[in-house]
């Protein structure tokens, strides 16, 4: 009987010629593996195998054999030796494929082949891709926007009233515990409820994209853009993770197979809008540009990979240079319906993963940002009752505030929230709501508390309403009430203020800088050490310095450019 056997290419064939005689040398290893097998799978690197081959007597002078072929592998071809062995099998199949099948017959086009004819088609795949995007981030910015209203105003009115209530009943009204409760808590908790509803939008999104085998087609149709900076299309699905949260797309890029690849994808995957920062995108676009809400999210989003394009294709001219382009080769799932049950324990497992680990981290800090706007600096104030410009939280971002005031923003309540920022993105918009809701806690009378619940109710109603009017606005169909704008909320009130002061009459240009450097620098100390974990401390500064410096100088070109173009 004649065994089938693949031919590798002259200089794996040596290299295999070379390393059999030693694995046949140790007995041991010899009766456990086939000769030749063992050292193809040796040569394809094979983790599973090396670890055994290294704990067989004669392993080690295997392996040292191995590696040295490798690299004399490597020289010879100007190619690792499992891209020539998986080459070579791919084009085996072929060639097998090819002499058992009739080519002259047409073969009957699948509904999967039907669909990727358009979706993947190389004038409409990007097209189609950033319709599917601005779909999503519609999604997130007006449908789930209404119930971030309501969120705000329960928080900040009824639920704060309440614990006032509560505390002034007990004799504590006006102490520092009733500040440390309303708040510092209560800001905390309202905080983490504010992701809720948009983390949860974009991430059930995400799930019908990915459960409907879309996602595959979106890193091939990037392919070709990727390849200007010198990535493959896969490098794209750890940004596509990004878009989430920035931790786990730089574990992702674990999957890639080269050095260069797998740092040049860590630095640019920060630019990634991950779900911390979308909350903050929203409000900023609510308050200052609420007709084009979802356009501006959308843009910011579409922003952050135009910079990972640009920064990556002068890395690739730097520091980075291509030095082994190796062809993008993806396995395409079939399209199917995505299923409930698939869908729903994809979006809930995802958002209470990141409710679960960021939950903490957004109360902690919210609860470090009161007791620094509690300790009085300066004044005649005492703890727990100063004013908020005389506290050590407002000395302490008045003393950099400076830095950002040619972007418009240097006031210190932005610069505060943004120093919080660099702890975690997901505590930016409890910062803003202490910091700029300070002097919205008085009420001239607390409602009861049926009130309350009705209003409560109430609010989730026309929260509902609102979203289900918003969903026919993804594809142009306005069914909003027409009319004059509503009321902004206490926060929102503020935040238009403070930005319209900062920048001198500029708000909507200042806020578009600030939403522009919240994009930009660095995502969260959560990232910095996953950073520093999967590619190293130089990288990580690199990262974090270039980043920060990178965000400055385009909030501050978005900025100066836009007064001078007579914009804002």
């Amino acid at each position: 009987m004649s065994s089938f056997r693949i031919d590798y290419g002259p200089e794996v064939e040596a290299a295999i010629d070379r390393l059999t005689p030693a694995i046949g040398d140790a007995s041991e290893i010899a009766d456990r593996f086939d000769d030749r097998w063992l050292a193809v799978a040796l040569l394809d690197e094979d983790p599973g195998l090396t670890e055994q081959v290294e704990q067989l007597p004669g392993g080690d002078g295997i392996l040292r054999l191995r590696d040295q072929l490798l690299a004399d592998l490597r020289t010879a071809m100007g190619t690792s030796a499992d891209t020539a062995i998986a080459g070579a099998r791919f084009q085996t199949v072929n060639d097998i494929v090819r002499s058992v099948t009739d080519m002259t017959r047409k073969r009957e086009r699948t509904r999967t082949d039907r669909i990727d004819a358009v979706v993947t088609n190389r004038f409409l795949g990007i097209p189609i891709f950033l319709a599917a995007m601005w779909v999503v981030f519609k999604i997130t910015a007006d449908v789930a926007g209404a119930f971030l209203e309501w969120i705000d105003s329960t928080v900040s009115g009824p639920i704060d009233h309440f614990v006032r209530s509560v505390v002034g009943g007990v004799g504590l009204g006006g102490t520092w515990i009733e500040s440390l409760l309303a708040d510092g808590v209560v800001a905390g908790f309202g905080a983490i409820l504010v992701f809720i509803p948009v983390l949860f939008s974009l991430y059930l999104a995400l799930a019908f994209l990915e459960d409907s085998g879309y996602m595959a087609r979106a890193a091939f149709v990037m392919d070709r853009v990727m390849s200007s900076v010198g990535l493959q299309g896969k490098s794209f699905l750890p940004m596509l993770v990004g878009f989430g949260c920035t931790v786990p797309a730089v574990y992702a890029t674990r999957t890639l197979e080269n050095e260069r690849d797998r740092i040049l994808t860590t630095l640019l995957v920060p630019f990634m809008s991950c779900g911390a920062r979308l909350p903050v995108y929203v409000i900023m676009a609510s308050v200052f540009f609420p007709e084009y809400a979802g356009l501006a999210v959308f843009g910011m989003y579409l922003l952050g990979i135009a910079v990972a394009m640009l920064v990556g294709f002068l890395l690739k001219r730097s520091v980075l240079p291509v030095t082994d382009p190796m062809p993008a080769i993806m396995e395409m799932p079939p399209y199917r319906l995505p299923t409930f049950r698939s869908i729903w324990f994809h979006t809930w497992t995802r958002t209470r993963a990141f409710l679960r680990e960021a939950g903490s981290i957004i109360f902690i800090t919210t609860i470090v940002v009161w007791l620094l706007m509690a300790i009085p600096v300066g004044g005649s104030g005492s703890f727990g009752d100063t004013d908020v410009d005389e506290s050590a939280f407002s000395s302490v971002a008045g003393a950099i505030a400076p830095v950002l005031e040619p972007a418009g923003f240097g006031s210190w309540e932005a610069t505060g929230a943004l120093m919080s920022g660099f702890v975690a993105k997901e505590v930016i918009v409890s910062t803003m709501a202490q910091v700029y809701g300070v002097e919205s806690a008085e009420v001239a009378e607390d409602p009861a508390i049926i009130d309350s619940v009705v209003e409560i109710f109430t609010g989730f109603g026309t929260a509902v309403v609102d979203a289900v009017k918003s969903v026919p606005g993804i594809f142009g169909i306005d069914l909003t009430t027409s009319g004059e704008a509503d009321t902004p909320s206490g926060l929102s009130a503020s935040i238009g203020v403070g930005f319209e002061e900062s920048s001198g009459g500029h708000g909507s240009l200042a806020a578009l800088a600030f939403m522009v450097f919240i994009l930009v620098y660095t995502p969260c100390m959560a990232t910095v050490g996953a950073i520093r974990h999967e590619i190293g401390t130089r990288w990580m500064w690199f990262s974090v310095i270039g980043q920060t410096a990178l965000a400055w100088v385009m909030a501050v070109g978005v900025f100066q450019i836009g007064r001078l173009v007579g914009l804002g």
